[in-house]
C-alpha cells in the first residue's frame, strides 16, 4: 500500500514535469526546471547539529521511558490506576469510533474550543474548579483508605 502511495506521487511529479515542459515549449518561455528552487536549496546537515538534535531527543525519550516505567510498574498507585482506567476508557471509545472519525473530531475539537473557551471563559473556570475540587477530595479519600500511600505522601 505505501509501495503504490510512493509510486504515485512520482507518477505525479513525472506528469507535471512532462505539463512544465509541454508549456514551456508552446509558449516559448525559459522558466526551467519547475523544482528548481527546491533542488537548489541546501539540505545537508552538519555532524554538530545533528548530534544537537539526538541529544535533544534523548532527553525526552529518556522521560518517557522513566515515566512508563513508573506507571508501569506501580510506583505511585494513584497515577497507576489513573493509566488503567484511561486504557480502560479507550477500549469504549476504540469500539465506537473509527481514526479518521477521531481525527476529524479532533479537528473541530481545536477550532472550536478556544472560541467557547473565550466566550464563556468565566462559567467553564467556575465548573472546572468544582470538578477539581471533588477529584481532589476523591483522592485524598483513596490516599487515606490505602495502607502504603499516606505514609509515602507524608515524607
Amino acid at each position: 500500500m505505501e509501495e503504490q502511495g510512493r509510486r504515485a506521487g512520482w507518477w505525479s511529479e513525472k506528469r507535471f514535469r512532462v505539463y512544465r515542459s509541454v508549456i514551456q515549449a508552446v509558449q516559448k518561455s525559459e522558466e526551467g526546471h519547475p523544482f528548481k528552487s527546491y533542488l537548489d536549496v541546501d539540505i545537508t546537515l552538519s555532524s554538530e547539529a545533528f548530534h544537537n538534535y539526538v541529544n535533544a531527543a534523548m532527553v525526552h525519550v529518556n522521560r518517557a521511558l522513566k515515566l512508563i516505567i513508573r506507571l508501569f510498574l506501580v510506583e505511585d498507585l494513584v497515577d497507576s490506576l489513573k493509566l488503567a482506567v484511561f486504557m480502560w476508557l479507550m477500549t469504549y471509545v476504540g469500539a465506537v469510533f473509527n481514526g479518521i472519525t477521531l481525527l476529524i473530531l479532533a479537528d473541530l475539537l481545536i477550532f472550536s474550543v478556544p472560541i467557547v473557551y473565550e466566550k464563556y471563559k468565566t462559567q467553564i473556570d467556575h465548573y472546572v474548579g468544582i470538578v477539581r475540587d471533588q477529584t481532589k477530595s476523591i483522592v485524598e479519600k483513596i490516599q487515606a483508605k490505602l495502607p502504603g500511600i499516606a505514609k509515602k505522601k507524608a515524607e
